[in-house]
């Protein structure tokens, strides 16, 4: 059984180089990414000419400025930087299948059995830092026996434990005190023995094996993963080193600081076991046929694709998974690719349901040649959710409901959706507001469901809604027996009302600076039916004004 041994990398400058991958200009300038420290802004990820200016990372942002007047900042963006630790997860597959993420910045590898493959560890070494230079990352790299130890040295091998501030308890005590305490053995009163040291490169990323106890002897303590107010309370008692902390009993340290520190000690020693677990890989659906000849009539291609489909929804439904949407991909026998992609209104794992949407974006297949392989992969899948059965009230009250909500209309959503575009495809939803312009809500179809339960209002709306339009009558609340409205003179047959409707106090609508209205339905000798109201006057005049037409 080989000897376990432990890669840890860090990409200290990741959100900044991050975004100099994409605008390479902010490698030439002091650039970094932004973070919130509760009510203040802080320095996250610097660039290189940035640290070279003096910043450092946690720096409050108007001290930075104040230092580096040139300095270009942009918002971190958590989100991304964890996505794109991802796409690093996958390249640091190459080296070995145990991959794990270290989170915000870092990644573990357990290298047990495959540093031969790259001519040692060295060689291993140097190629991750070949990979990271042709990527524009800047990485540290650590290699121990334990995960500790590497994350340890790929982050503070080459610092010095420093001193801590003025205020040191140690620096405090008088010369004769310190004197005694010198001569003092604590391994007399039951301490551990210390250990003899070999001769180890401090400068070194890589602890020989069976020898990571003596590689993490110079290193600040800070490096055993403490949280920073344990690390300062050990610098003010003198324990700056891990060496230093190594040849102290554990049960003084125990009681004084707790279990954690000691079993971070352990772990970074080997003493305990610290597993590497890697992340598991995101699932991948795709399946692909290819043609003894090339084929290029249209049927072909159809039939083609409806096995391919059904073999792949049936991989989905294995996995409990519906497919939103699907990347079609046509290989022809003179090296060109052509693709498309089909989006479904509902995430769904039925053939019958996608061929559909595959047949009308056939046409944007040009065979040429002819095509020898064809590639269909689910590019966007989510879960389907295990149905609850109804009993027989449930399944009666529901009924109806299903008729205008079933696969019926979600098929009709994606068919048009694939025709005009599936952001084009929208409906109304009921919103938690009593303005009649705000009562509802306009969401795209293929991401929402029909709504049912719209609130009764104390009148009924008019089918269609406008900006308010100024009416020309008498000044009265009283509804008006003739008007003026859009240029022609109308007479009022018979009125409906009044329903008050007050603005929202809480909000400031210009549209609702007149204040209260009171809106009548009112039925015209042309045969409209028209929606006027009488707006009281708030930080405006009063008046009469249309607002829309009932049906």
């Amino acid at each position: 059984m080989p000897n376990r041994r432990i890669l840890s990398l860090w990409f200290p400058r990741l959100g900044a180089e991050r975004l100099i991958r994409v605008e390479p200009h902010l490698a030439e300038v002091p650039f970094a990414t932004v973070a919130q420290n509760g009510a203040a802004q802080v320095l996250g990820a610097l660039s290189l000419t940035a640290s070279q200016a003096g910043l450092r990372g946690g720096q409050p942002l108007r001290d930075a400025h104040a230092m580096c007047a040139g300095l270009i900042t942009r918002p971190a963006q958590p989100q991304r930087e964890a996505a794109f630790l991802g796409t690093l997860h996958r390249w640091a597959g190459k080296f070995s299948p145990w991959v794990a993420p270290d989170a915000p910045d870092g990644l573990v590898i357990d290298l047990t059995g495959c540093a031969h493959l790259f001519g040692g560890e060295e060689g291993l070494a140097k190629q991750v830092t070949q990979d990271c230079a042709d990527l524009g990352l800047t990485v540290c790299f650590g290699i121990a026996d334990t995960l500790g130890g590497a994350w340890a040295l790929a982050r503070f091998s080459r610092q010095d434990a420093g001193h801590a501030r003025s205020g040191d308890a140690i620096d405090q005590e008088a010369p004769a005190t310190r004197a005694r305490a010198g001569k003092r053995r604590h391994w007399d009163r039951g301490g551990t023995v210390p250990t003899s040291r070999t001769s180890l490169d401090t400068n070194s990323r890589i602890a020989p094996t069976g020898q990571t106890r003596d590689a993490l002897v110079p290193l600040p303590v800070a490096a055993l993963r403490f949280d920073p107010p344990v690390t300062e309370q050990l610098a003010r008692l003198g324990l700056r080193r891990v060496g230093d902390l190594l040849i102290q009993p554990r049960a003084p340290l125990a009681r004084r600081f707790g279990q954690g520190l000691v079993d971070r000690l352990d772990q970074a020693t080997g003493a305990v076991p610290e597993p590497v677990s890697p992340a598991a890989p995101p699932d991948r659906f795709a399946v692909r046929m290819s043609f003894p000849d090339p084929i290029g009539l249209e049927d072909d291609v159809a039939e083609a694709l409806s096995r391919m489909t059904q073999r792949l929804c049936a991989t989905l439904d294995a996995k409990a998974r519906g497919v939103r949407t699907l990347r079609i991909e046509a290989h022809r026998c003179d090296h060109l690719m052509q693709w498309f992609t089909v989006t479904s209104a509902t995430a769904n794992a039925q053939a019958h349901r996608l061929m559909p949407l595959i047949r009308l974006k056939l046409d944007q297949i040009d065979a040429g040649p002819g095509i020898d392989m064809l590639r269909i992969e689910a590019a966007h899948h989510e879960p389907q959710h295990v149905l609850t059965r109804s009993g027989h009230l449930e399944a009666a009250q529901h009924g109806t409901r299903r008729l205008q909500s079933g696969a019926a209309l979600e098929d009709l959503t994606s068919r048009l959706g694939a025709r005009l575009g599936m952001e084009a495809i929208t409906r109304r939803a009921p919103a938690a507001s009593h303005i009649p312009e705000k009562s509802a809500l306009i969401l795209a179809a293929a991401w929402s469901e029909a709504a049912y339960d719209w609130p009764t209002p104390h009148m009924t709306r008019p089918l269609l809604l406008w900006p308010p339009e100024p009416v020309s009558t008498s000044d009265r609340p009283n509804p008006p027996q003739a008007f003026r409205w859009r240029g022609r003179n109308w007479q009022s047959k018979a009125q409906s009302g009044p329903e008050r409707i007050a603005p929202e106090w809480w909000l400031d609508t210009p549209e609702w600076r007149s204040g209260p209205r009171d809106y009548w339905r009112i039925d015209t000798d042309r045969g409209d039916r028209l929606w006027l109201f009488y707006a009281h006057g708030g930080s405006t005049s009063p008046g009469w004004f249309c607002h829309g037409s009932f049906a």
